[in-house]
């Protein structure tokens, strides 16, 4: 738990703080606001509307490229800005301008790739608003077992390419970060080693088969307290959502951290409170209620 989280419990006699009106929504996607089946509950949907009729900001705050947010959700009222690729870019979707970025070293991330390159894992750079793969480790991934919805999904976000990594390296402008799937524990192991040996670097999971590895500093949560100073909104009137490794940050820094039930333990022990699951609409219910009673 963190400090900021302590205290508030503190306030309120060790149990959680009683939330008040959100002045500002994050959530993470999926896994949180989207159905394990990659769709949206409509009751979802509709607590962005009742959000937009009361002028109160809501904030997707994905691991995904921005090209790959939801139209449903990019295109509502209530939906301005984006934070992606786990807190290293924010985009004002008005102007489709990155307004903050903690962008990865492309010499760092060439190094990291010759310690890791000789292994049975994905090493996909997310850059300029896209996925690049080199195309054998992205055909390799279709055998590493994942759930047909999340296959489905990496794969229709990624762009396979011919090229080699350090070819695209050379190539691409900014770079946000870095994800790498594995199928054999031993190669997992091996990438996170590799990573650690770089002070530079930070590695997260959103998934039970992948890692994440971006710049250190770049975190939802750094970016969710950078958006509320840009706003002018107070971080202790922002609400957060998420399931996630890569959402602890985030939870953190929200004055109202709020896990979905299918969170994974960890996620759940050290949220304000815990909603209903993904699957249950969890997110719009959750706006629902506290909306009703602000």
């Amino acid at each position: 738990m963190s400090p900021s989280q302590s205290a508030r419990r503190a306030a309120t006699g060790g149990g959680p703080a009683s939330p008040g009106a959100p002045a500002i929504v994050f959530s993470d996607l999926d896994g949180t606001f989207v159905r394990t089946d990659k769709t949206i509950p409509e009751r979802n949907l509709e607590a962005l509307d009742l959000l937009a009729s009361r002028g109160i900001p809501f904030v997707p705050c994905s691991g995904r490229a921005a090209s790959a947010l939801p139209e449903a959700i990019v295109a509502h009222p209530a939906c301005r800005y984006a934070i992606t690729a786990n807190g290293a870019s924010v985009t004002d979707l008005g102007s489709d301008k990155v307004i903050y970025g903690v962008p990865l070293d492309r010499g760092r991330c060439l190094a990291l790739y010759g310690r890791v390159a000789d292994r049975n894992v994905t090493f996909d750079l997310f850059a300029d608003d896209r996925i690049y793969s080199e195309r054998a480790r992205y055909e390799a991934l279709k055998g590493f077992g994942l759930t047909p919805h999340e296959a489905r999904f990496i794969l229709s976000t990624r762009t396979p390419t011919d090229l080699t990594v350090p070819e695209m390296l050379r190539r691409v402008g900014t770079l946000d970060r870095v994800t790498v799937f594995w199928k054999d524990r031993a190669d997992r192991d091996l990438v996170v080693a590799a990573v650690e040996q770089d002070p530079a670097l930070a590695w997260t999971t959103s998934s039970p088969q992948n890692l994440e590895i971006s710049a250190r500093g770049a975190s939802k949560g750094a970016a969710l307290a950078w958006l509320c100073g840009h706003l002018g909104v107070p971080v202790a009137r922002a609400v957060a959502f998420g399931d996630m490794d890569n959402d602890v940050s985030m939870l953190e820094a929200a004055g109202d951290g709020v896990a979905v039930a299918n969170a994974r333990e960890e996620v759940r022990a050290l949220a304000d409170h815990v909603c209903a699951s993904n699957d249950e609409a969890g997110v719009g219910r959750y706006l629902e209620d506290l909306l009703a009673r602000g």
